[in-house]
């Protein structure tokens, strides 16, 4: 735990489905966290999952900070996540599981028999975390197409 989570008093984090008003502090959350890249727009891939299944692209917050997010998707064989982001003075604390749990259900829920995710090369501390909660190397290479490129 940071030095600090174990000194103050925990806040009651609430997870809620993403709202059009989350938008800018979700995509600060996801820039402090280090999940945007040059070649995806943050506000394209917003905007695109709120086209399609919104009810699983969740964020918490706690005290009005939003301070997590995740994003679920579904397509009838196998289940997606993506833009997991606990903002770094909430981590260790539980939070990247209770989102994680809670997209989960959604998705067992919705009848999805595994969870797929993608982890950067050399970011060994989320595999970690991931491993920790019943995630393991499916010993696959992830290849992409970009059909439409945001620019």
């Amino acid at each position: 735990m940071f030095p600090q989570a174990m000194h103050d008093k925990p806040q009651p984090m609430n997870i809620r489905p993403f709202e059009p008003r989350d938008t800018e502090r979700v995509i600060a959350l996801w820039v402090d966290c280090g999940l945007t890249r040059p070649w995806n727009d943050p506000l394209l891939d917003i905007r695109r999952k709120c086209a399609v299944q919104d009810d699983l692209f969740l964020v918490s917050e706690s005290a009005g900070v939003l301070n997590g997010s995740v994003m679920g998707g579904y397509e009838g064989h196998r289940g997606w996540v993506n833009y997991l982001a606990v903002a770094p003075s909430c981590r260790r604390t539980g939070l990247g599981r209770r989102l994680m749990e809670d997209v989960e259900s959604r998705l067992l829920s919705l009848g999805c028999p595994k969870i797929n995710l993608q982890v950067r090369h050399g970011n060994d501390e989320v595999i970690r975390f991931y491993q920790s909660i019943g995630f393991s190397d499916d010993h696959c290479i992830s290849l992409g197409k970009r059909l439409i490129p945001d620019e």
